[in-house]
């Protein structure tokens, strides 16, 4: 890790986070629904994880690929029953994913559609989150016509996602608001794609093969021989990091090392309000760039970044 960078307030850190309780509203998602007795098989041949084997009681991280292996989107996925499965996503990517995927249906019996108004998605933090729903992330519990999907925690504060029709009754517990939920997914380091950051990335530059986000033992879907070159070849040479500074950060902006004016070393790809001041990222950069030296927002002479330790370990082989 490296220990020369410019130093700065402290943010929260694991050893002095408070663990935060609560339900938020998540209004920057979206939901794509795939019905049909073929959804799953259908789903299996496009994304980045195995669909045919998903259960009742799990749930998928994805990612929906270009032919040169560059995320298009990112979905938590799981099934409301054996022919409907709901894909979460960033509303931003939510119309042109959908109209992508829709164009390999073909005579797959599957139908697509937007969900998204059809079905509230709340963020479930600390006590909220049921205990009945298992530790382990991507797991599901459905209570009634809630669906229930275990996240990665954040700083030790468990988290869910709460999926129901928006007719339900909202889940129980005090109001979180969504710039702390929003954090919270930061401090998780398991990014969400955004339209700022489109076709920036191959799966690994953002740990998806760390976090369960990648299947390298299934068929083929788009972009899947270059994933795959990138994890056995040991081409890949960008990695996702978790980083703290004292000015805003948003998806898309530049990162640069001090050791080079003209050329940009990595991207930040999701951000959010350190609620002890400051921001809070997940970057995209250049391994060799988080040896030595220092890494600065926007410009080689923009405001210090410090690097945080990645809250889980990035596997060697798979």
């Amino acid at each position: 890790m490296n220990t020369t960078h410019t130093p700065m307030a402290p943010p929260l850190s694991p050893a002095d986070t408070p663990l935060f309780h609560g339900v938020a509203r998540l209004s920057r998602l979206g939901v794509i629904q795939v019905d049909g007795e073929d959804a799953a098989k259908f789903l299996h041949g496009q994304l980045t994880h195995d669909f045919a084997l998903l259960g009742l009681s799990e749930a998928r991280l994805a990612a929906f690929c270009s032919a040169k292996g560059r995320m298009q989107a990112s979905f938590v996925g799981f099934k409301r029953s054996h022919d409907q499965i709901l894909l979460v996503c960033s509303r931003d990517l939510l119309p042109a994913t959908l109209k992508r995927l829709s164009m390999f249906v073909l005579r797959a019996k599957a139908r697509m559609s937007d969900a998204s108004e059809a079905f509230a998605i709340w963020g479930l933090a600390g006590s909220t989150v049921p205990t009945a729903l298992p530790a382990a992330p991507w797991t599901q519990w459905r209570d009634a016509d809630a669906s229930m999907v275990r996240l990665y925690p954040a700083d030790g504060t468990a988290r869910a996602l709460w999926v129901a029709p928006a007719t339900a009754a909202a889940p129980a517990g005090e109001a979180l608001s969504e710039d702390l939920w929003n954090w919270l997914d930061v401090k998780s380091a398991v990014a969400t794609l955004s339209q700022p950051v489109f076709e920036a990335f191959v799966p690994q530059m953002l740990n998806y093969e760390s976090v369960g986000g990648v299947n390298f033992k299934k068929g083929c879907y788009p972009g899947q021989e270059v994933v795959a070159r990138s994890q056995f070849r040991g081409t890949l040479k960008r990695r996702a990091y978790l980083v703290h500074g004292t000015e805003t950060m948003t998806a898309g902006q530049e990162v640069f090392h001090s050791r080079d004016a003209e050329q940009p070393c990595g991207t930040v790809v999701q951000a959010a309000p350190n609620p002890a001041g400051g921001f809070d990222a997940i970057i995209s950069m250049q391994t060799s760039a988080a040896t030595e030296g220092s890494l600065h927002a926007g410009s080689n002479s923009g405001p210090a970044l410090s690097l945080l330790p990645l809250p889980y370990p990035l596997l060697d082989d798979i």
